[in-house]
């Protein structure tokens, strides 16, 4: 069935675990899956009714007008519904060159881009009970993300790897031990087995004091910051005002700004939580932890992991953002680690940000479009 469609087909995507931040090594990136195999009943299908496959496959809206009109013959054979659900798939994958199948946990597979994704598996019961109207709409979206031209690809930033005097080294950290109401020992970043978290422990946050060492890794990498960078600091808890998400209880908060307009300053927000959020550069907040409930399963050390790699990956120049990206106008960020060991990026809607701060925040990106460099070291 090559010839329909991009390559072999695949099997689905590995599945993505819910409220889990992966960090993977830049050679372990997964490639994207843009053809799934196990249509094969689907295109026996439309031989039996005179309709030529490969027309269906290159033209995603052709396939939706005709599966609307076949859908009552479709949806009561399972393996026939399944078989054109992973055909319609690969057709709206084939439509864009940056669309791929995406699984996640306890979730429907998709297929789409970043800004649009479709869950086939339902495409199938909506275009057969749909009105007309509805299905009208649903045509002229596809069409239009059809002919949308994907945006150009973000520029992975490459950290600088100048040697300094001075090393950071984490504080030790206390690692105290918690025990259940039964009296058995939590064993937290190992909770939950292959079955995953307990359905309540999302709604559940228990003994948050073990990330208080957060705290204490803030504040040693806000020194190592000031010992190694020419940059400025000031301690004022207003800062936490300027951050794109809300910081409550907030006990301190620092603002470090490199003497060099090309480099991106940080924000280092603490909270009672306790945990700590860092504003990065202009439009990019990154909390630790990111959730905290016991589903998430987050320990101290993972989450110091995290705080490090990003605040010294930053200060290396390892740090890129932009905004407006494409018709949706959303803001992005890539992330490459200052040892090498990985990378990581996000895009996503700005949300309710001032339309004055998201002015200033594309004058700025504009003088760094090819990432944030690194700061400027301090003369000894």
């Amino acid at each position: 069935m090559g010839e329909l469609f991009e390559g072999a087909p695949a099997q689905l995507p590995e599945p993505m675990a819910r409220g889990v931040a992966l960090y993977r090594p830049i050679q372990e990136q997964p490639q994207p899956v843009r053809h799934v195999g196990g249509y094969e009943p689907f295109i026996g299908f439309c031989r039996g009714l005179g309709v030529p496959p490969a027309e269906l496959a290159g033209d995603a809206v052709r396939l939706l007008r005709f599966l609307r009109q076949a859908a009552p013959d479709i949806v009561n054979d399972g393996a026939l519904k399944n078989a054109a659900a992973v055909f319609a798939g690969n057709a709206l994958a084939r439509a864009r060159a940056d669309a791929e199948w995406k699984a996640y946990e306890g979730g429907a597979p998709t297929v789409g881009t970043e800004e649009l994704q479709f869950e086939v598996d339902r495409l199938l019961d909506g275009l057969n009970n749909a009105d007309d109207a509805a299905v009208e709409g649903l045509i002229a979206k596809v069409s239009d993300w059809a002919r949308s031209a994907p945006d150009p690809p973000m520029t992975q930033p490459q950290p600088s790897s100048r040697r300094t005097d001075h090393s950071y080294v984490r504080p030790a950290l206390r690692m105290d031990t918690y025990d259940t109401e039964a009296g058995t020992a939590i064993s937290y970043g190992h909770r939950w087995g292959e079955d995953g978290p307990d359905p309540d422990s999302y709604s559940v946050t228990s003994h948050p004091e073990r990330f208080a060492g957060l705290h204490v890794v803030a504040r040693a990498l806000i020194d190592h910051l000031v010992a190694v960078y020419d940059v400025e600091v000031i301690e004022d808890r207003a800062l936490a005002a300027d951050m794109m998400i809300e910081a409550r209880d907030v006990v301190a908060a620092v603002g470090l700004t490199p003497r060099a307009s090309d480099a991106a300053p940080l924000t280092f927000i603490l909270t009672g939580f306790p945990g700590v959020v860092v504003h990065a550069g202009v439009l990019h907040d990154f909390a630790f932890p990111v959730c905290g409930c016991d589903a998430c399963d987050e320990t101290v050390l993972t989450q110091a992991d995290r705080l490090e790699r990003l605040v010294l990956s930053v200060a290396a120049g390892g740090y890129a953002e932009r905004y407006p990206v494409g018709g949706r106008r959303w803001r992005e960020y890539a992330l490459t680690a200052f040892d090498g060991s990985g990378a990581e990026s996000g895009k996503g809607d700005p949300g309710p940000i001032d339309e004055a701060r998201l002015r200033e925040a594309e004058l700025r990106l504009k003088g760094v479009e090819g990432g944030w460099s690194p700061w400027p070291l301090r003369s000894h």
